[in-house]
């Protein structure tokens, strides 16, 4: 799986935190789970915890996924 990139990252002065994916707004996150957001992006790797929290880390297997038996309409 490729490295994910692009996300940045804003505190604003409320107490929220605006993720960016290419300069577009992902996710905005408030109060608890800003703080434990930036606990996760402090311990590891911000741009793997960020596309984790966007939910932008599902790539590469969602046209296999689509055409298992499982799924087929």
């Amino acid at each position: 799986m490729s490295k994910a990139h692009g996300f940045t990252y804003e505190e604003l002065g409320d107490g929220s935190v605006v993720m960016r994916h290419h300069g577009r707004r992902a996710a905005v996150v408030r109060g608890g789970r800003a703080e434990r957001f930036l606990r996760e992006v402090a311990s590891g790797d911000a741009q793997l915890v960020m596309a984790r929290w966007t939910g932008n880390y599902r790539r590469g297997n969602e046209r296999s996924a689509r055409q298992h038996p499982r799924n087929a309409g």
